[in-house]
């Protein structure tokens, strides 16, 4: 027997119907791009040149757009069943990353066995479906299995990764039993110390713990080299707009300064013009200080020139774009600023590069596209009549 619905259970069920509808559409068409994508992959030249094609004509980083490719590839070549249900709208784009991430330990004959034995279990919750894609790895490779458990150890490593509000997570890859014994180590120091000072809660004081003990090794001070960018006006405390802290982004001068003029810091202060909002003057400490126009080179356009790359400028190489070898001359006109991966780029045949004196990259692809990449202004323009406090 049918159980009666009120008009807005039903008009519940149509919205319902109408969303089922749309995904299954969205599914299917990205079913359909992962195919061009993949096509995309055979028409192209090398690996790092069509990464960078396909980064550019979609506004994507580099990381992601490999991703893109590696997934479309591994999808049309070994996992023809999860790639069918994608284009039925019997899972979406996100579960089938899931499938290629999790069989990616496999070799190509394994991959294809694993997909066959997936493809009854994939109408599952994406937590399920993790698990079970798991199951079938370690059935298909058990040995593998356990030869990765004990590689996976060499892989230990700690990331850095921005987040909001001026925080960032440091997060450390680390054998599990390890991990629990300095997870489990903090712990029991914040609660001991949370006994006398209820100031902080037990994660504030984890963390707080953490630091100094990391530290503690560089004897107990913050000694980082960092670039940070602040207007003049906010430097001469005159107003307080945002500075700039590459590789995160902007930061409230106030919360910087008891870092930037700490005398154990090692420092390069970046003063910005406040009528333009863009470089103006190199200031540094005595501490290993590079060349003059290396340094503002470096620092121009503040991240890696290539468009959609957030690598700090202090990390990147300064590169001639006419080679030196063929008459290209060391000035702030030939040279560049890029991380390693999209310096080796420029070897690639087909891109062509371009800097001008303002800071401006032009870049033309082997496709033919060309894209500009324009150093930010640190902060928006001063209007003419805005005083300066």
């Amino acid at each position: 027997m049918g159980i009666a619905l009120s008009p807005e259970d039903r008009r519940l069920a149509v919205v319902l119907d109408d969303i089922t509808d749309i995904h299954k559409q969205i599914c299917r068409l990205e079913g359909g791009y992962l195919r061009k994508v993949a096509e995309l992959s055979t028409v192209g030249r090398s690996v790092r040149s069509v990464t960078n094609e396909l980064a550019l004509a979609l506004r994507l980083g580099k990381n992601r757009a490999g991703k893109e490719i590696a997934h479309a590839k591994a999808l049309t070549r070994l996992l023809p069943r999860t790639l069918a249900a994608l284009e039925e709208g019997t899972i979406d784009r996100y579960k089938a990353g899931q499938v290629v991430d999790g069989f990616a330990v496999l070799d190509d004959e394994q991959t294809r066995r694993a997909d066959e034995m997936l493809a009854t279990r994939l109408e599952k919750t994406s937590q399920n479906l993790a698990r079970a894609i798991t199951r079938v790895t370690n059935k298909v490779d058990p040995e593998g299995h356990r030869a990765r458990c004990k590689e996976r150890r060499r892989d230990r490593k700690v990331t850095l990764t921005p987040q909001d509000h001026g925080m960032s997570t440091l997060a450390a890859e680390l054998p599990a039993e390890v991990a629990s014994a300095v997870y489990g180590s903090l712990t029991e120091a914040a609660r001991a110390l949370r006994k006398i000072d209820k100031s902080r809660t037990t994660d504030q004081l984890r963390a707080d713990i953490l630091a100094e003990r990391l530290l503690a090794g560089n004897g107990g001070s913050l000694k980082p080299h960092v670039y940070i960018y602040v207007d003049l006006f906010s430097l001469l405390r005159l107003n307080n707009d945002l500075a700039y802290l590459p590789g995160y982004g902007d930061l409230p001068v106030e919360v910087l300064r008891e870092r930037i003029f700490d005398p154990n810091s090692t420092w390069s202060r970046l003063i910005t013009d406040p009528d333009t909002g863009q470089l103006m003057s190199v200031g540094r400490t005595k501490y290993r200080p590079p060349a003059d126009l290396d340094d503002f080179v470096r620092v121009r356009a503040r991240t890696c020139s290539h468009p959609g790359c957030s690598q700090p400028a202090q990390f990147v190489d300064v590169d001639h774009i006419q080679d030196w070898a063929k008459g290209g001359e060391t000035s702030a006109a030939n040279l560049d600023g890029k991380c390693r991966y999209h310096h080796l780029l420029k070897e690639e045949p087909g891109w062509h590069f371009e800097t001008r004196p303002d800071g401006v990259t032009l870049i033309i692809t082997p496709a033919g596209r060309t894209y500009t990449s324009t150093p930010e202004p640190t902060h928006e323009p001063r209007q003419p009549e805005e005083p300066p406090f």
